[in-house]
């Protein structure tokens, strides 16, 4: 009997010797100075160590992913979405805009299709009363700082509103003229698919298994099934094309080309083209 494997311990040689024996190759584990010692007959020493072999190569445990690369002051951007909200909101509550003003923005299907497009940027800053604010500020802060973490503060932002918008024009052009709905919660689901399809994008390339690869997307999908579709008078198609929208701009922004012509694009300047756009919207909005 010639020796082929040895261990400390005997579970090694075990699992071994099954390997060994599916293939039709006898074998025997004997304890030896310590050691536990798998041996066979000579004639297949070669192919025994053939096989054992290819077995170590298909259980080599995989390496641990490199940690993603995370950008610094995503908590600004958060920052600003909240301050922006509550701005809005007490600039409507005080009455120190047009009193008509909540019904000028909001996203009404008979208006967005009959041309009133800025209504998808507007609403996402109206809410109908203070709990309904307080939730999304505090969903979207938390969200909003993972996607600006993974993608850059400005950038996450910018894809954040204008795939929330997007997917309120889809909602308004679509949906029945008599459909109205307001909330940032569009903008959450946004945030929530852009974070998830980014890391879903950036471990494509890694040596994992498919679940874990898939483990972002999941978390997404799950995420948004609990949040998305709770409480009363939730918009669940808003959520959903949010969610299918942010989903869409993260994996196109992971790509190499695209993330490398982002990160040129200087976090403030997209930060305020993000902002910009629902103040340039709601500028639309008090004229009409």
């Amino acid at each position: 009997m010639q020796e082929v494997f040895r261990a400390p311990s005997r579970r090694p040689c075990e699992e071994r010797a099954l390997v060994l024996t599916a293939v039709g190759i006898g074998a025997l584990t004997r304890h030896e100075a310590g050691w536990f010692v798998l041996t066979v007959d000579e004639p297949d020493l070669e192919a025994a160590r053939r096989q054992l072999a290819l077995y170590e190569s298909e259980n080599i445990p995989l390496p641990a992913p490199a940690p993603p690369r995370l950008h610094p002051h995503a908590w600004l951007g958060s920052l600003s979405y909240a301050v922006y909200l509550v701005a809005i909101a007490q600039l409507l509550a005080r009455g120190w805009v047009r009193l008509d003003a909540f019904d000028t923005g909001d996203l009404n299907g008979g208006q967005v299709q009959a041309g009133q497009w800025w209504r998808a940027w507007t609403a996402l800053t109206l809410h109908v009363d203070p709990p309904h604010l307080v939730a999304n500020l505090v969903a979207g802060m938390w969200f909003g700082y993972l996607a600006g973490r993974y993608i850059g503060t400005g950038t996450a932002w910018l894809l954040t509103v204008s795939g929330a918008a997007l997917a309120n024009l889809m909602e308004g052009l679509s949906g029945p003229a008599e459909h109205s709905s307001v909330g940032a919660s569009t903008a959450v689901f946004t945030a929530l698919g852009i974070m998830s399809a980014y890391a879903w994008r950036e471990r494509l390339h890694l040596r994992q298994r498919w679940p874990a690869r898939a483990a972002p997307l999941v978390a997404g999908v799950a995420l948004l099934g609990w949040l998305g579709s709770s409480g009363e008078g939730t918009d669940l198609i808003a959520h959903v094309l949010g969610f299918v929208v942010g989903t869409a701009l993260g994996a196109v922004a992971a790509a190499p080309a695209v993330r490398a012509a982002l990160e040129r694009v200087p976090a403030w300047l997209a930060g305020l083209a993000a902002f910009a756009s629902v103040t340039l919207a709601w500028g639309f909005a008090l004229r009409s």
